[in-house]
């Protein structure tokens, strides 16, 4: 287990709890959940109305509400890259009515801010990991490079040249520029924006070379011929778009990244009310309604155990740990 991500003791036991240690642990964890809820949760979303991570959370608050009968309330608390709102559920009351919607920027953040207020793993009880998507590199129409491969000939032959944009610094599409350029040993010049929609307007005028985006961002314009795909960042093709090939695939071996939604509450979450939140949040995910929005959307509808949140979580943050501590960024 690597230095970034430690899970606390009482995680650990009661995630090995909620895998089945007996008739008395069950029984026990069914008799705590019984009363839960008696009244409405709120979900914190690190991002501002209207965002990405806003739309999948009441999507997903909306089919919760209807399993837990019970009100799901989505409060938004932006900032400092998704910290200000993740800070403030570490920070409330482990009774299961604050429930955060945790982002992908949370692996990334253990390593990129050394200040964290709260502790990436000991501050929280890992609830489902809901959904995974890849990102797809996509090049003005123009760019002289037909493939990942030779992007990286261009780059070789002239250091700095090429332009990758960005929905700003220390993010995921940041991230996964770092660690082509890194894993590939080119040199292209990282151009941050504030959001998505500049920085791909930009890249289909040709004032920027390319871009890592989510499909469901850059769907209409690759559609419309308006960016061209050379890649997608998962570790073997996406169904989505199954004739472009992987970055690891196209000379960059060992490339793989992904964006991430799941869901998490405190720290000292009761076992009961845990287990009672996890099996609600498998279904919602798995749910017809669910895929019906999100799959078109290029997202991998999943729904995990707590478990296995935790160890995605704890190979995401190593993986980006080495990608930040070999490009050197910091956003301090």
């Amino acid at each position: 287990m690597n230095k970034y991500f430690r899970v606390a003791p009482a995680m650990a036991a009661a995630v090995l709890c909620l895998a089945g240690s007996g008739a008395s642990a069950q029984q026990g964890a069914s008799a705590e959940a019984a009363s839960y809820p008696q009244r409405p949760i709120r979900l914190i979303v690190p991002f501002t109305p209207g965002a990405f991570n806003d739309t999948f959370a009441r999507a997903a608050g909306k089919y919760l509400a209807e399993d837990l009968k019970q009100p799901v309330i989505v409060e938004n608390r932006p900032g400092a890259g998704a910290v200000i709102g993740t800070d403030y559920v570490a920070k409330a009351p482990a009774d299961g009515y604050t429930l955060l919607q945790m982002p992908a920027n949370h692996s990334i953040n253990t390593s990129l801010n050394a200040k964290l207020p709260y502790h990436p793993s000991r501050d929280f009880t890992f609830l489902s990991l809901a959904a995974t998507s890849p990102f797809v590199l996509v090049v003005n129409p123009d760019f002289p490079a037909k493939s990942v491969k030779e992007l990286i000939a261009l780059a070789k032959e002239n250091p700095g040249k090429y332009t990758y944009a960005s929905t700003g610094s220390g993010g995921n599409a940041h991230l996964m520029g770092e660690m082509l350029k890194t894993l590939a040993d080119i040199d292209l010049l990282h151009v941050p924006y504030k959001g998505a929609s500049p920085a791909l307007t930009d890249v289909m005028s040709g004032q920027v070379d390319m871009i890592f985006m989510a499909y469901a961002g850059v769907a209409n314009a690759l559609n419309a011929n308006k960016v061209r795909g050379i890649g997608v960042t998962s570790g073997k093709r996406w169904a989505a778009l199954p004739d472009l090939p992987t970055i690891a695939e196209s000379g960059v071996p060992g490339y793989e990244a992904t964006a991430w939604w799941g869901f998490a509450a405190p720290a000292g979450l009761p076992p009961g009310i845990a287990d009672k939140l996890q099996q609600a949040l498998i279904k919602v995910a798995q749910s017809e309604p669910m895929r019906a929005q999100f799959e078109p959307l290029g997202l991998d509808m999943l729904g995990t155990s707590q478990a296995a949140f935790i160890q995605f979580v704890e190979a995401d943050t190593k993986k980006w740990a080495k990608t930040i501590k070999d490009s050197g960024i910091s956003t301090e």
